[in-house]
């Protein structure tokens, strides 16, 4: 409830603040900011094309940000953007994925999408992509994004309106529906955190004790198998010595193919 009165007061300077902080990785809730800042519109309170581009301006400056924290951080950047996501890999590969089989296009929904949104940026930038070809698809997904949820706001403001006032009117019911839900969300993701805590934890080996054992008697006991996700994997590059392809994003039936009887390395960017 407090939003939509702020949104009234500062909604230009809240617009830009909420919207700023998604796009570096922040979790802040910038769909309902926009949602509100739609109802604001509709009630006179702001004027559309001025909350248009201060959502747009924030969500440009920090993807851009994004894309170049990217270019030079790479998977570094990735794995610290993830690390809030209950399985870190499943965070990066889903965004890979989504650059697989969409291509740059993603750049344009990729708001729309949880976790995605926050990936797409500094993919980008790891992947190469030249900036302005980023910045045009990232301007298109900005107007796109800000504007549903704008027109979202501005047709449901009777809506908004009825449903502040039953908020008002629930009071100290409403205060402890609110707190359990919080409260209930918490356990959920605590009990996820540890159920997937095992798959936090990688072995590793060393390269000069792989090396080693590839080079004894024991070599025809090792499998190694390439993993890298898409984007950093092209067919024409070179690869480990004797090494295998798999895909990343199709392990249920890849894995099929591996020897039962072997070691199995894998390795990726």
């Amino acid at each position: 409830m407090n939003l939509f009165l702020l949104m009234a007061r500062h909604g230009y300077a809240l617009t830009f603040g909420l919207l700023l902080a998604e796009a570096i990785g922040l979790p802040f809730p910038a769909a309902i900011a926009l949602v509100a800042a739609g109802a604001a519109v509709a009630a006179h309170a702001l004027w559309g094309p001025y909350v248009l581009f201060a959502a747009v301006t924030a969500l440009l400056l920090g993807d851009t940000v994004q894309f170049w924290l990217g270019r030079y951080m790479g998977w570094a950047l990735l794995g610290f953007l993830c690390r809030v996501s209950i399985n870190p890999e499943t965070c990066i590969l889903r965004s890979a994925e989504s650059f697989y089989k969409r291509g740059k296009v993603t750049l344009v929904i990729a708001k729309f999408i949880p976790g995605v949104n926050t990936m797409a940026a500094p993919l980008a930038g790891s992947m190469k992509m030249r900036f302005w070809q980023f910045l045009q698809l990232d301007f298109v997904g900005a107007m796109f994004y800000s504007l549903t949820y704008l027109l979202v706001g501005y047709l449901s403001r009777d809506f908004l309106a009825a449903t502040l006032r039953g908020f008002h009117a629930a009071g100290r019911a409403m205060e402890v529906v609110v707190v359990a839900a919080l409260v209930v969300y918490a356990i959920y993701r605590i009990v996820q955190y540890r159920k997937n805590k095992m798959y936090r934890v990688v072995p590793r080996i060393q390269v000069q004790e792989l090396a080693a054992r590839l080079a004894s008697e024991d070599a025809s006991r090792v499998q190694i198998v390439d993993v890298r996700s898409h984007g950093y994997y092209d067919s024409g590059s070179a690869r480990i010595k004797n090494s295998i392809r798999i895909e990343p994003n199709n392990l249920e039936e890849e894995i099929k193919n591996l020897s039962q009887d072997k070691d199995i390395y894998l390795y990726c960017t």
